[in-house]
């Protein structure tokens, strides 16, 4: 009798240990908020276009990330074609809590950089399916995370995560994602709107590896209401390279690469 208790209070101390060690879903988040990224980043990015119909624009543009600690910025600049030439976006991205980005775009017609107001971050970049506030870099505190379940998808093992905005007015009801288990790569994410029907999805295809640097170069971000698609892919990649602290100005917004 002595000895199944102690079998069954070792099973109890082992089930409680295991129950302390579950992951959650503000966890997973945090995670693939913090894998690491390199010290800086150029690459250069194909923008697919598709409609309901097939008819497809591309547009090409170069890319360059820079991390500067508690601060990453992004910066675009559109190489072709001509009716977009020269157009560039800037995104800085801050680890502070509470903290939104700050995000500006020049548009050659206008000769002006203009700033992306928090008003203006639920609008759609370039005719992309990616909004201001998806191109931004959100921070795991401002959504509440709930780990939903595990699941096989593609062959990889992922969490569901279920993330709930903290502000009444985001752009999101809420969003699904799948993060692998083994890298903290998001698989695929589910937007859902503001009357909590499935808004589009963003799916990531495929990756490449630099040591411990994981890049994603091909996505597709499929808005299923209009049935729009906008497909990313990032060709000649490059990190740790230098990129120079002073190419995320406006002034070299303006000047162009």
């Amino acid at each position: 009798m002595k000895k199944i208790i102690i079998i069954l209070l070792a099973l109890l101390v082992a089930g409680i240990v295991l129950s302390a060690q579950e992951i959650t879903g503000l966890q997973i988040v945090e995670n693939v908020y913090n894998r690491p990224t390199g010290n800086d980043q150029t690459a250069d990015l194909t923008m697919s276009l598709v409609n309901s119909r097939g008819d497809e624009r591309v547009r090409i543009i170069s890319q360059f990330l820079k991390d500067f600690g508690d601060l990453e910025k992004k910066i675009m600049f559109f190489v072709s074609p001509a009716d977009v030439y020269n157009t560039s976006f800037m995104n800085w991205s801050y680890d502070e809590v509470g903290k939104d980005d700050d995000q500006w775009i020049y548009l050659p017609a206008m000769k002006r950089v203009k700033r992306i107001s928090s008003d203006s971050k639920s609008d759609y970049f370039m005719g992309s399916d990616f909004t201001y506030d998806d191109l931004g870099d959100r921070h795991p505190s401002a959504d509440v995370h709930k780990l939903l379940r595990e699941e096989e998808i593609d062959g990889e093992m992922c969490y569901v995560v279920e993330s709930n905005p903290k502000e009444e007015e985001y752009i999101y009801s809420k969003t699904i994602t799948w993060i692998m288990k083994d890298n903290w790569i998001g698989k695929k994410k589910e937007f859902y709107d503001e009357d909590d029907e499935l808004l589009k999805t963003l799916t990531v295809k495929e990756s490449v590896t630099f040591d411990e640097v994981i890049i994603i170069t091909l996505s597709q971000m499929h808005n299923v209401q209009s049935d729009h698609k906008t497909i990313m892919k990032l060709e000649n990649v490059e990190i740790d390279t230098g990129v120079a602290d002073n190419k995320f100005t406006e002034r070299m917004m303006k000047r162009g690469m």
